[in-house]
Order: structure tokens, then C-alpha cells, then sequence
């Protein structure tokens, strides 16, 4: 009876510890959650991923949705709250960062949606452009809730004002996510289509 009392509790611990893994994903040693809450909603992890600049790793990044999205137009059109979770694998200067980004934006985005971005994009380099440097192991996410807009979250603190430009997060989402993405793995690993590489 003893023998058999082990045994189930071994099996259910094994199973607490399958659940318990199951609830994040690391990708480059950062741990990402499976679900998260924003503005009273549920997002799932859509997908995560490294971005690379050539072998170099620079940060991993998450994205979070109330629905799984396979594409671009998907991830643009779905309803509700977003994320995007990024969390530094290196230093880099901060001003360097926030124009890698308006660049992304410039790059990938309709004209007009990145006209209408313009406030929220220069908010987003102050931002950058005050805090001089991001450090390995920083993160940052960009929190997008339909009706009051985007903000920005720096070591999970509140930074800045909200953009309330809707044009923003989705032009900002097209860095990683546009015809001239900043990384190809990165933009399929977010997207779900392939598994990213997790060292």
C-alpha cells in the first residue's frame, strides 16, 4: 500500500512539474509566460523569439495576443489588448535603440500609418534617449489596450505619458512583423510559424 501511495504521489509531482513548465517558455534564458493578464483580459503567448544582428544576440522578444495569429494582417486585425515584451541580451546605448526602431517603423509602415505614429514615435526616443543606456538583462514591453492606447513599461514600471495614437503600436509591431522585418527568424518565431531558437 506504501509502495502504491509512493507512486501516486511521485506521478502527480511529476505532473505538477509538467504544468508548472508548461506556463513559461524560455527562449535565450529569459522566461516568458504562457498567459498573462492586461486591462482584465486574458493574452496568450503568441510567440518568442531571439533577434540576432548578424550572430550577435541583442534581446528576445514576446508577443502577447487574446487570440493565436499566424500572420501579419492577423496579428494587426485582432481584437483586444496586445504585448510586446522585449528583454535585453546585451547593453546597448539608448539612443541607438530608439532609432533602430523609428527606422523599423519608417521601413515597414504605410506612409500614413507612420505620419499618424509621429507623436508616439518621438515620445518613444525620449523615452530611449533618457534612460542612455538599456543593460543586459532590462526589458521593456509596450502595452496596447483598445481606447486609451500604448504604454510603455520599463523593468514592469510605467514610463512616459500614453500614446494614444492607435497607428502607433501597430506601426510599431511592424518592426518585427513587416515585409522588411529587423529579424526573419524573429518575425516567424513571433508569429508562431517556426520554433525559436532558444540559445
Amino acid at each position: 500500500m506504501r509502495a502504491f501511495v509512493a507512486a501516486a504521489v511521485l506521478a502527480v509531482s511529476s505532473l505538477s512539474g509538467m504544468s508548472a513548465s508548461a506556463q513559461t517558455v524560455e527562449v535565450g534564458n529569459v522566461k516568458y509566460e504562457s498567459a498573462v493578464d492586461l486591462a482584465g483580459q486574458k493574452l496568450q503567448l503568441n510567440g518568442a523569439g531571439i533577434r540576432y544582428k548578424f550572430v550577435v544576440k541583442v534581446y528576445t522578444a514576446g508577443l502577447y495576443l487574446t487570440t493565436k495569429a499566424s500572420t501579419t494582417a492577423e496579428v494587426l486585425a485582432a481584437p483586444g489588448p496586445k504585448r510586446i515584451h522585449i528583454s535585453m541580451l546585451r547593453d546597448i546605448d539608448g539612443n541607438e535603440l530608439g532609432k533602430l526602431f523609428t527606422k523599423g517603423m519608417e521601413d515597414n509602415a504605410p506612409r500614413e500609418e507612420f505620419v499618424k505614429s509621429i507623436n508616439g514615435v518621438l515620445k518613444l526616443s525620449e523615452i530611449f534617449a533618457s534612460r542612455k543606456q538599456l543593460n543586459n538583462g532590462d526589458n521593456f514591453s509596450v502595452d496596447y489596450v483598445p481606447g486609451l492606447g500604448s504604454t510603455v513599461l520599463l523593468n514592469g514600471k510605467a514610463i512616459g505619458e500614453t500614446i494614444k495614437e492607435p497607428e502607433f503600436f501597430s506601426a510599431m509591431l511592424r518592426i518585427w512583423l513587416g515585409d522588411k522585418p529587423a529579424d526573419t527568424g524573429l518575425k516567424e518565431a513571433l508569429l508562431g510559424v517556426k520554433k525559436a531558437r532558444r540559445n
